[in-house]
């Protein structure tokens, strides 16, 4: 009989095992593989995993008593944990686990961790402790990972340090490269496309791909990319921590750099704003003198350090000034129109897919690096109407007489107010859906009152997204005097959405997703 009981255990505690250990392995890739934001993760969650927490207490009864009640107990508890982890898998889609090499080496320690105890009360104990140890290796996939990535950790670095070095040797064999830094806490990704598609005039252009903008990212898009025709290499660099940004200019060396913006992002990991600052300057201490310093010279932060350096400095900007900046500027549904001013005084027109202030500026950089590297302003009329909305990033989409504008890749302080001021400009209902802004530290619910306030101020429908996490915003629309009526709260953006379509009134609706908060959110 025992034997029959302890088989069913084996059999379910082995699905439910792969489950628990899938998630968590997701949610430590999805936190970079940093132990201690993985740590801060499961302190967040642990509502979400209470079940596996409730199993352990009932094991530790089990390996003690072997009744069968305790054992009927661990039965449904699996299958409840069976059922609990096969739905948080299909609700996990935003962005998959990806099967690295590095995660099935984790998965290999994984396995060893979890058999090795397994193992030895059997042959040590015997049979009758077996079914608790198995529901207490079950609840331990959540912190067993961390043990194994710990114990990964040496191989890890060594493997890490032969491909950087190889990345390193890959570039040295290519002297004549002109590689460009880009950086800043938003907008990078969108400047780096925009300049590919600028330089593509006339250099053989490479970029790192998608959000490779970590150490190991650039490293790989290096060693897998980069061919001996490309004459530019324009890297995004992405930061975290102090040093990070450092680590990738050691690593590629940059020519020339761009800093887009500097606001309040991450603020969990760096902790204050300065840090931030430092940080995205390391790029400016990397480029060399006679090399080039492109900023954003309406942000506020930058202008902090701005003087510190010597190297050439050219600013791009809304206002008249001593760079590039731009003028006469019209928004419509089909996009944006503006005058390019250099710091020369020459001038030219451009219309472009984009909309958005931001998006503006974030062009004017792409076209004063581009310029500067000896394309004239005419030869970029056709590039800059060429260039498309980056994936999620006030990305719009007409649906008859609805127009979605698509800004839900992580939202800032910074980005989400110009999301909604970009909006106020469309004649028509103007409706957000939100679920507001992580990672800004103890700063959070602050910033999220902020920006209810500034939404008050442009929308004609305000939809959040997700009780909890929705009350400073509607505080900070409240205390507008928006209707509250007209402030509504949902659980799923799909609910959200759905009322959005049944809104009536006169003219066409525009419907801003501002922010969608990623899986480990």
């Amino acid at each position: 009989m025992m034997i029959v009981r302890t088989v069913i255990m084996l059999v379910l505690s082995i699905y439910a095992a792969f489950l628990v250990m899938r998630h968590n392995i997701h949610m430590f890739q999805l936190n970079g593989y940093k132990t201690d934001e993985h740590f801060w993760w499961i302190k967040k969650n642990l509502r979400q995993q209470w079940l596996i927490g409730f199993g352990a207490v009932v094991a530790v009864f089990r390996l003690f008593f072997p009744f069968l009640a305790l054992d009927i107990l661990l039965y449904l508890v699996l299958l409840l944990v069976i059922a609990v982890y096969r739905a948080l898998r299909r609700i996990n889609t935003k962005k998959k686990l990806v099967y690295t090499a590095r995660v099935k080496r984790l998965i290999t320690t994984v396995i060893i961790l979890t058999l090795i105890p397994l193992v030895l009360v059997f042959f040590l104990v015997g049979l009758n402790p077996v079914s608790g140890v198995l529901m207490l290796l079950v609840s331990g996939q959540m912190v067993i990972c961390l043990i194994a990535n710990l114990i990964n950790r040496p191989m890890e670095l060594m493997i890490n340090r032969h491909y950087i070095n190889d990345a390193k040797r890959k570039l040295k064999g290519m002297p004549e490269l002109l590689i460009i830094g880009v950086t800043g806490s938003y907008g990078k990704t969108s400047v780096k496309y925009y300049l590919q598609t600028l330089l593509q005039a006339k250099y053989n252009v490479l970029v790192t791909p998608g959000n490779y903008n970590t150490t190991l990212g650039v490293t790989r898009t290096i060693r897998e990319y980069l061919k001996p025709t490309h004459e530019v290499f324009i890297c995004e660099m992405g930061a975290r921590r102090v040093g990070d940004i450092k680590e990738i200019c050691d690593l590629v060396k940059p020519k020339h750099g761009i800093i887009t913006s500097i606001g309040p992002q991450h603020l969990d990991t760096f902790g204050n704003i300065d840090n931030i600052i430092g940080t995205k300057y390391e790029l400016a201490d990397a480029v060399p003198s006679d090399g080039m310093l492109f900023l954003n010279g309406d942000n506020e932060y930058i202008q902090r350090k701005a003087s510190d350096y010597p190297n050439r400095v050219m600013y791009f900007s809304e206002h008249e000034g001593q760079g590039f900046y731009a003028k006469d500027i019209s928004v419509s549904r089909f996009g944006t129109e503006f005058t390019v001013v250099t710091p020369g005084g020459e001038s030219e027109r451009y219309q472009m897919k984009l909309i958005g202030m931001h998006n503006v500026i974030n062009v004017m950089g792409a076209i004063a690096v581009a310029n500067s590297l000896g394309i004239a302003l005419k030869d970029l009329i056709v590039p800059v109407r060429r260039i498309q909305p980056v994936e999620h990033r006030m990305q719009m989409k007409d649906h008859g007489n609805v127009t979605i504008i698509d800004d839900a890749y992580n939202s800032n302080p910074v980005g989400s107010k110009a999301a909604v001021e970009t909006l106020a400009m469309f004649d028509g209902i103007r409706i957000l859906i939100t679920p507001g802004m992580v990672e800004l530290g103890d700063k959070e619910e602050e910033y999220n009152y902020n920006f209810g306030t500034y939404a008050a101020d442009c929308c004609d429908y305000i939809l959040l997204v997700g009780k909890k996490r929705a009350v400073p915003i509607r505080n900070g629309v409240l205390s507008k005097g928006f209707p509250e009526k007209k402030c509504l709260i949902y659980d799923k953006l799909e609910d959200a959405l759905a009322y959005a379509y049944t809104i009536k009134g006169e003219g066409h609706r525009y419907i801003l997703l501002e922010n969608d908060l990623p899986d480990n959110y």
